[in-house]
């Protein structure tokens, strides 16, 4: 029975990317909930890609991975449900440790035993995960909730001094000539997603010349990240901005990213920021499995690399050769920009 006082905590996943896939769940829970206290619990980077969010009341953030001390700080707040977006065993420990009734998610990881409703996420014949879109595994949990679950949109949100920064930093971007194109070289998963920076550059400049391009490299503020980001714009022999030369924190850069024209990045959270503004996206994968993260965005070209050793989903390549990335062509990625530069996607 729904409760329309009722108290709601609801875990969030911890990479960025899977915080921005949650949201059409999150919208879900709202909406079947409208009047219960729903508060997020999550990390620091989660909470400043949501906010601002009208989906919650309230905000935990996450400063501990403790489970005992994490259980002491929820029991304060006399929570009635916990729902776990989250897979972890310590966060299903957390939530039963801090004596909340109801305890919703995943029965994975050795967790079972301590969730009073369970779902079971698919698996294949050999026991292994079933490659399934994130959006739907987190819609499920809301779906077993009574929430209706038809609108699968990413929904993301900035506040309107974050645009007035940017263009501060960014003053190149208010200019009416050429489509603004950005370029996520990086990714927190590991550097066997990541497609060879010369050829980033290649596009780049190819972009340039053909359409008079705005270019802005998008890196986290990581010395790895920066580094690459500094190898591309050594290498074009076009001018490129550099988000790591502008330090945007995250509202700016959701600012950014709402105005691109076409985004070209390797599978990582930052492709997610661009699909919920509804932007054009060019996604190169390599080492990971296409369906994890399938939006069913249809401004969206994914160019998937070829390797017999594909998908293996390992952060750090062990062959010879990186063949995956490395069969994804500047001609292919050139070629789709064009089609959704040109409006013939």
């Amino acid at each position: 029975m729904q409760n329309n006082n009722e108290k709601i905590l609801v875990w969030l996943p911890s990479p960025l990317g899977d915080g921005i896939l949650c949201t059409p769940a999150l919208r879900a829970l709202r909406e079947h909930f409208p009047t219960a206290g729903i508060t997020f619990y999550g990390k620091h980077i989660v909470r400043e890609v949501l906010t601002p969010c009208r989906f919650n009341d309230d905000w935990i953030e996450q400063k501990r991975n403790n489970p005992f001390s994490i259980a002491a700080r929820l029991r304060k707040k006399k929570f009635d449900q916990a729902v776990l977006f989250k897979n972890s065993f310590a966060s299903a420990l957390a939530v039963f440790l801090a004596g909340i009734e109801q305890r919703i998610g995943y029965a994975r990881d050795g967790r079972g035993f301590l969730l009073t409703e369970k779902l079971r996420p698919p698996k294949l014949a050999n026991r292994a995960f079933k490659p399934f879109p994130m959006i739907d595994y987190y819609l499920a949990i809301a779906s077993w909730l009574g929430s209706d679950i038809a609108d699968r949109t990413l929904t993301l949100e900035f506040l309107p001094k974050d645009k007035e920064f940017l263009f501060q930093k960014m003053p190149e971007i208010k200019k009416e000539n050429g489509p603004v194109v950005i370029m996520v070289p990086g990714g927190a998963f590991g550097p066997s997603k990541c497609w060879p920076s010369e050829r980033f550059s290649a596009t780049a400049d190819r972009l340039v010349s053909a359409y008079n391009a705005k270019i802005v490299i998008s890196v986290a503020p990581l010395p790895a990240e920066t580094k690459i980001a500094e190898e591309i714009s050594n290498q074009s022999k076009s001018t490129v901005m550099n988000t790591a030369e502008r330090s945007l924190n995250i509202g700016q850069l959701k600012a950014l990213y709402s105005l691109a024209d076409l985004v070209i990045c390797n599978d990582t959270g930052p492709r997610h920021i661009a699909i919920a503004f509804d932007r054009k996206v060019i996604t190169l994968f390599g080492p990971n499995d296409p369906a994890w993260t399938d939006t069913g965005h249809g401004k969206e070209i994914q160019i998937v690399g070829k390797a017999p050793c594909a998908p293996c989903a390992k952060p750090f390549c062990g062959q010879k050769e990186h063949t995956c990335m490395e069969s994804i062509t500047v001609e292919e990625v050139c070629t789709a920009a064009a089609k959704l530069l040109e409006g013939k996607v």
